[in-house]
């Protein structure tokens, strides 16, 4: 009997690390590829196979040139999500290039769907994330070298460098899912409640009212 109960113990073991696993990004693929009908009315987690497959299904342009960083940021992303590199759906990666002028900056954000992991291209980046033990790890990156953003963390990127600095950003999920801490909190439509924010940041409504001012939409 305890032999048993010890296989029944050690059973649920690989369960469970199977099922964490299973959640380290997005399901695994049924079969060898299914690239996204963008244009299907049904509604999943995910999208549904085209019938009609060609090369230039599997093939994504957008990263060659730099992205233009005129705003108040100071970077652009251009990403190489399912959205618009139909080929990666159900293969649980995708692709980004940033671009940031002198001094520009991937504001504090979190994807809740992946893992981030940058490769410098150009330039010199101050990059860093938070633990939920409200951790900071940061360090200065320059061309060449890599950093990685655990899933979920809040992060960012800033220019520390006197020229422009671009990187790309690969995922472990299709679709990553952005949400940058300010505009999130800010920008938010319906707004939060004024009173919320105030408590939170320990700051006045009208202190609050004049960033919400500032994340309105144009």
């Amino acid at each position: 009997m305890a032999r048993i109960h010890l296989y029944v113990a050690a059973a649920c073991t690989v369960v469970l690390a199977l099922a964490v696993l299973s959640l380290a990004g997005d399901p695994d693929m049924l079969q060898d590829i299914c690239v996204a009908d963008l244009a299907s009315p049904i509604k999943l987690n995910g999208f549904p196979c085209k019938a009609n497959v060609t090369a230039d299904d599997f093939f994504f342009a957008g990263l060659k040139n730099p992205g233009n960083t005129n705003n108040p940021a100071g970077s652009v992303v251009t990403a190489g999500t399912v959205e618009k590199f139909p080929g990666v759906n159900t293969l649980g990666v995708s692709i980004a290039r940033i671009d940031y002028a002198p001094g520009g900056q991937n504001p504090p954000h979190t994807h809740p769907r992946a893992t981030e992991i940058v490769f410098v291209l150009e330039g010199t980046l101050e990059v860093g994330f938070i633990t939920t033990a409200n951790k900071l790890f940061t360090k200065t990156i320059t061309k060449g070298e890599v950093f990685v953003f655990p899933r979920g963390l809040v992060h960012f990127q800033q220019n520390r460098g006197y020229g422009p600095a671009a990187v790309i950003a690969a995922f472990n999920s299709q679709l990553q899912g952005t949400q940058a801490i300010a505009a999130t909190l800010f920008g938010a439509a319906p707004p939060v409640p004024t009173d919320i924010l105030a408590k939170a940041f320990k700051i006045g409504n009208g202190e609050v009212d004049a960033i919400k001012a500032k994340f309105a939409p144009k």
